[in-house]
């Protein structure tokens, strides 16, 4: 198939769209991203797609692994979001890092493709990624002078207070709920200044505990999610390994 406008999809968990199940498609996960190509293919019959996400990504993986694919692809349009697995890291060099983010995106904005970056969460209301505040913010202001150098779009997540509604999260409290999928699909059609007709389903409601049934939740979350996500930091792994694209090539949904 001939597409006219293609969108292509970079990234990690966040793009990949974990969080956000659905066993139909591929990978498991549906996501803000296909939502947003959804509406932007609804009219458009010469669209195509492709999500080169995997969970798991650095920055410097996504950029080796994702933006020359994506050029391949002749883009009209790309989204981008990376950095938040190194930030993470118990050590980074943000400045250095970001130096490898502007010349990936400088090879993405000579495509001639609208390009679409996104800031970090401001995660003020967890006791333990909020502990990222200060790299974040620092990230942030780097990655809106790259967006402002490039003349990309900016997606400015850390001024998204909805999110500070748990419903807006997975229960592994680290990925975004279908809820806060869908949001953050109206978000960035917003940005592009395209119509669309997206829902945001109910949030599941996070009820009140005491103190011991909190307790209890929090030991369960680390034994669940955050003690085999540091497990496999400590031994190199990576949820993502053995993943491939969830559409490498472009497609119409």
């Amino acid at each position: 198939m001939d597409f006219t406008s293609r969108y292509v999809a970079l990234g990690d968990s966040f793009t990949e769209g974990v969080g956000d199940e659905d066993p139909t498609r591929p990978n498991g996960v549906r996501g803000w991203a296909d939502r947003v190509a959804e509406q932007l293919g609804a009219a458009d019959p010469g669209f195509g797609y492709a999500n080169l996400a995997i969970r798991g990504r650095k920055l410097r993986q996504i950029v080796a692994e994702q933006v020359d694919a994506a050029v391949d692809l002749k883009p009209t349009l790309v989204s981008i979001y990376a950095g938040a697995n190194d930030i993470l890291r118990p050590k980074i060099d943000i400045d250095d890092l970001l130096v490898e983010y502007d010349a990936g995106i400088r090879k993405l904005t000579a495509t001639g493709a609208t390009v679409v970056m996104f800031t970090g969460f401001d995660a003020r209301g967890s006791k333990i990624f909020g502990a990222m505040r200060g790299r974040t913010a620092i990230y942030n202001e780097l990655v809106r002078g790259i967006a402002g150098d490039h003349g990309a779009l900016l997606v400015d997540y850390w001024r998204f207070s909805e999110y500070y509604d748990w419903g807006m999260w997975g229960t592994d409290r680290m990925h975004m709920s279908p809820a806060g999928h869908a949001n953050m699909a109206k978000r960035v059609l917003t940005v592009l200044e395209h119509d669309h007709s997206i829902d945001v389903p109910p949030m599941t409601p996070v009820p009140e505990l005491s103190r011991t049934d909190a307790i209890r939740a929090n030991a369960r979350w680390v034994r669940e999610f955050a003690g085999p996500w540091v497990a496999r930091r400590m031994t190199g792994k990576s949820s993502g390994d053995g993943l491939e694209p969830r559409y490498g090539q472009l497609t119409h949904l």
